[in-house]
Formats: C-alpha cells, sequence, structure tokens
C-alpha cells in the first residue's frame, strides 16, 4: 500500500473526486471526515504534512463554491493556526447563499466532543433565560450542534474494512443505515459510490419501528 503521506494526499485528490460523483448522481448533501479531534494524537511529522495539505486542498474546496456549492466546515476551528481559521470562514461566507450541493468536511470533528459543546452552549443559554427546557425537543438540541439546519444522515459508508464509525455524527446518524466496505479510501471510486446507494437503495428503513 501507499505510505501514510501518500495516503493522504491521494485521499484529498479522491475528496474532491467524490463531491463531483456525488453532484453527478444527484446527492443533495455528503459529509467527509477529513481531521478528527483524535488525529492530533498522530506522530507529529505526519500531522504537519496533513496541515500542509489541507492548506494546499483549501484552494479547491473554495473553487467549489463557483459550481453552486454550499460548504461548511463541521468542527472546533479553533484549534488551527489563524491563517487555516480565516480561509476556513472565508469559504464557509462566500459559499453561504450556494443551495445546490451542501458539502460538509469535518475538521478537528468528533461526535462525543460536538455534543459536549453543544450541551454546553444550552446550559449557558438557559443560565441566561434565553431557553425554556420544559418545551425543549431534540429539534431544538439540533440547532446546538455543527450541523444546524442539514437534515439527519441518511447513510454512512465506512471504507477500509473497519467495523466502526468511529466518533462520526452521533447525533445525527443515530438512524443511518451504516455500511462497512473493504475498499481503502484512496482507492474510492465512482462505482463504490454507486454501490453503496445501490445498497441503500435495496435497504428497509424503520426508524425503529416494526
Amino acid at each position: 500500500g501507499l505510505p501514510r503521506k501518500a495516503g493522504h494526499s491521494q485521499g484529498a485528490k479522491v475528496f474532491r473526486r467524490t463531491v463531483e460523483d456525488c453532484r453527478d448522481i444527484g446527492i443533495k448533501y455528503c459529509t467527509f471526515y477529513a481531521f478528527s479531534t483524535e488525529n492530533w494524537k498522530r506522530p507529529k511529522d505526519e500531522v504537519d504534512a496533513i496541515m500542509k495539505l489541507l492548506v494546499k486542498y483549501l484552494d479547491d474546496i473554495r473553487s467549489m463554491a463557483q459550481k453552486n456549492t454550499r460548504i461548511i466546515f463541521l468542527g472546533d476551528k479553533s484549534a488551527f493556526d489563524d491563517d487555516i481559521q480565516a480561509r476556513l470562514v472565508e469559504i464557509e461566507e462566500i459559499s453561504k447563499n450556494n443551495d445546490g450541493l451542501y458539502v460538509l468536511v469535518a475538521l478537528n470533528y468528533g461526535g462525543k466532543d460536538e455534543i459536549l459543546t453543544a450541551a454546553k452552549r444550552l446550559a449557558r443559554d438557559y443560565k441566561e433565560g434565553k431557553v425554556d427546557l420544559d418545551g425543549f425537543t431534540e429539534d431544538d438540541f439540533d440547532n446546538y450542534l455543527y450541523t444546524k439546519g442539514i437534515p439527519p444522515v441518511d447513510l454512512i459508508i465506512r471504507p477500509s474494512g473497519e467495523q466502526r464509525t468511529s466518533n462520526f455524527l452521533i447525533w445525527q446518524g443515530a438512524y443511518a443505515e451504516l455500511l462497512f466496505m473493504d475498499v481503502l479510501w484512496p482507492d474510492f471510486s465512482k462505482k463504490d459510490l454507486i454501490a453503496a446507494c445501490d445498497e441503500y437503495a435495496r435497504r428497509n428503513r424503520r426508524f425503529g419501528g416494526l
């Protein structure tokens, strides 16, 4: 297989291609797990290489806005260097009125961290008298998440043969269909995406019912 750094570089190229594949087959929302809150624990040279790659590919992500693509970054931006933070905010800003394909990129993201952050914000609002908990609903809690305004997840595809969701979209994916694929992400193709969508279409979603 590829060395880890080369794998990250190829994976970034596959991200760009898969976004276009989603557009081609009519997917409205797609989310990519680019860098987790736990990934900081990897060797420093690997993290540094990922950060350099991120800077390089932010130009590509920015150009997606020209195709009526809305780009949203999920996660805690404050951990990144100031220049990266500024670019993330800029990309979200220039694409905020686009309503074609929605591309969500999880950066410094963890599902448990997202829920904890949302709970802290909710607690602050309650303390300040901004929230009435008696009528508070799941939909209200959705508004405290990074994915505010985005529909729940329908399908989570996990490549690389791993049989776990790795702290990804825990709240939003509560009733998502899960598909574990043996293909490695750097090798993921349009054929794999279509196969995943076909498998999803065959499933009977019950949402906890019969």
